[in-house]
């Protein structure tokens, strides 16, 4: 019987038959092992805010402008560059209004073809001619090369290139080719982004964005606890249903479950008007209520109320259901005395700003009423058929995970749960206890039991993981004591609201607990990074997200509108080029149409986290130790063709 080393060299020979073949790509891989390391993108708590996240998207964290500013310096300026990345962000829109006041377009075409030419020659150059091929546009994928590969020190060949643009501009071409060429540059400016969760909630566009990222050339996901939730309402959890459906009515963004993905809300904005019509329903006012008319906004406050009610059944019922969660704390309905509009916390009684509860029975207040159940069971199928909702929870589970380490780096969304004296916690989960790295893959497992396992009870425990995730105190997702969403809605006291941070954050500036996190994670202190988001850095109020001496970086910095007079900027990014880590905090983004017709970009200030000594290559990278890794295959699968081991295949 073969050794398993012979047989993987079999398969390695049917992709490089001979000797020639291996050896080639031993050199190829090799050559690409010295190559800049190219640049990470990380972003998260994005929020649903697509606009801004489309040009944050687009600029690369101001790595465009930076590749401009490279190529012209000072021969061009500042209001042409300004114009030159307005046009690359926006080709299509930028044209639209140039061709307005523009006596001479063929001249403006070939001016700006020109320029488009050397940022994209700038653009490409730390990349092999393959991997520029691959990315360029099918209808103009022979052209474009031509061009970038033009060399300023061969004369021979000017004409030929002149010809070129001549001609794209004469056969009305000029403009689909300027926006061909534009994606290039942005697509190449950034080779591999990171979300670091919270692509869903508060915002008007997560299904947009989504959209987006399904096209994106390369990137990872770590879930955030709004992105689990969403999940959970897509594998039909009814608990992550209701908590999905509230927060798109608090912050007036039903429209998203309606016209972004074509879920009927109507039975359950009859049963509401029903319900609730002669309720003001004072306590469940919106967040947010963007052009929506008086009555739109009646009925919203109504929805938001009726889905509330319900949410606080269902979780009740989750609750009890699910003992080893331990949440019997946060089922609230039937600490209520419905008589005396009262409830009981903690040895201590509030009087409820809200006591009109029609639908709750007092000797039974978890149970749905028969109109309840019925409107859960249409929304359940309603979530769990639609195609489109799934297609983007099948993206999320093939791209994403609940932490990443890359490049020495390690990503995730909310903390990792630690005890008081900063040491990692041990867990519940299903009866078994697990910490650090352990409960991270445990309950990344339990997502995916969710959605694809075959036996009935992993598959309903992976759902109800879903929306532990989202609130539990112990979730590395949510990381506080508790969600105070009754609280907020229905006590004035502010004391109840308080939701304890769990000592992570406490710990966050404890370099010794954090060099242990990573030492779980596999990573070395001495050369990692930990890269979080989830809590908004409060930069009005003096807070760096900078934490640890640079060795945590937390980059929620407000990207939802709703955080951003709290924040006092509109988010963090980070960007990971071959010179180092690029920390840049971002101004609110006015609208796409002032950053075309004023040329405003968002405007970002960069803080430079970490210069390196030496520019990174891809060598040094997780790519090139893969990269590494192949050629060692190759050069065995060399040494057995040439001892006679493997035959070749000529």
């Amino acid at each position: 019987m073969k050794d398993l080393e012979t047989k993987y060299l079999e398969r390695l020979s049917e992709l490089y038959p001979t000797i020639a073949a291996a050896s080639t790509e031993i050199i190829n891989l090799q050559a690409i092992l010295n190559l800049p390391k190219g640049t990470e993108h990380f972003l998260t708590d994005v929020h649903g805010e697509y606009e801004a996240f489309s040009h944050v998207l687009k600029n690369g964290s101001g790595s465009v402008r930076r590749k401009i500013e490279e190529v012209f310096g000072n021969t061009m300026s500042m209001k042409d560059k300004k114009a030159l990345a307005t046009l690359i962000y926006y080709p299509k829109q930028k044209m639209d209004m140039i061709k307005k006041t523009e006596t001479n377009m063929e001249d403006w075409y070939r001016v700006h073809l020109y320029l488009l030419i050397q940022v994209s020659k700038r653009a490409t150059s730390k990349y092999t001619r393959s991997k520029v091929r691959k990315s360029l546009p099918k209808d103009f994928a022979y052209v474009i090369e031509e061009l970038i590969t033009e060399k300023a020190e061969v004369n021979d060949k000017e004409l030929y290139y002149n010809e070129i643009i001549s001609t794209i501009i004469r056969i009305g071409r000029a403009e689909e080719f300027i926006k061909a060429i534009s994606e290039l540059i942005q697509r190449l400016v950034v080779d591999h982004m990171h979300i670091v969760g919270d692509i869903y909630d508060r915002g008007p566009g997560p299904h947009i964005i989504m959209d987006k990222l399904m096209t994106y050339h390369s990137l990872d996901i770590q879930w955030g606890n709004h992105d689990v939730l969403w999940m959970g309402a897509a594998a039909g959890q009814k608990g992550c249903i209701a908590n999905a459906i509230r927060i798109c009515a608090r912050y007036g963004n039903l429209d998203i479950l309606e016209e972004g993905y074509g879920i009927n809300l109507l039975p359950l904005a009859t049963f509401a008007l029903r319900v609730y019509g002669d309720d003001p329903c004072e306590c469940f006012k919106l967040k947010a209520s963007g052009g929506a008319d008086k009555d739109e906004q009646e009925m919203n406050l109504r929805i938001h109320k009726a889905i509330s009610v319900i949410q606080f059944k269902v979780e009740g019922q989750i609750i009890a259901r699910q003992k080893s969660f331990h949440l019997e704390d946060r089922a609230m309905l039937h600490r209520i005395d419905y008589e005396k509009g009262t409830i009981c916390l903690n040895g201590k009684e509030y009087k409820l700003l809200d006591t009109n509860f029609p639908t709750i029975d007092p000797d039974d207040p978890y149970a749905l009423t028969a109109e309840e159940e019925e409107i859960m069971e249409r929304l359940e199928k309603a979530f769990v058929n639609c195609e489109k909702l799934q297609q983007h929870m099948r993206f999320l589970l093939a791209k994403g995970g609940l932490y990443k380490v890359y490049n020495d780096n390690l990503l995730y969304h909310g903390c990792v749960p630690l005890n008081e004296d900063g040491s990692l916690k041990e867990v519940e989960v299903y009866g078994k206890l697990y910490k650090g790295r352990e409960l991270y893959d445990t309950l990344d497992s339990y997502v995916r039991k969710g959605f694809f396992a075959l036996d009935g009870k992993d598959r309903e425990d992976g759902k109800d993981i879903m929306w532990y995730i989202w609130l539990h105190p112990d979730s590395p997702l949510f990381g506080k004591n508790k969600m105070a969403t009754f609280e907020r809605y229905f006590l004035e006291e502010k004391e109840t609201h308080l939701e304890k941070k769990n000592p992570y954050y406490s710990y966050i500036e404890n370099e010794k607990v954090i060099d242990s996190i990573m030492e779980e994670f596999g990573l070395d202190p001495a050369y990692g990074h930990i890269v979080n988001g989830h809590v908004p850095v409060k930069r009005k109020d003096g807070e760096s997200p900078v934490k640890c001496n640079g060795k945590v970086m937390v980059i929620d910095g407000g990207f939802s509108k709703a955080y951003q007079k709290e924040t006092g900027i509109a988010g963090y990014t980070l960007v990971y080029n071959s010179y180092g880590l690029l920390l840049v905090a971002h101004e609110p983004f006015e609208s796409t149409e002032a950053a075309i017709a004023n040329e405003n970009d968002i405007h970002s200030e960069v803080m430079v986290v970490k210069r390196l000594k030496d520019r990174l290559a891809v060598g040094d990278t997780d790519v090139g130790r893969d990269i590494t890794e192949q050629i060692g295959d190759l050069e065995r699968l060399l040494a057995a063709y040439r001892n006679g081991e493997i035959i070749e295949k000529l």
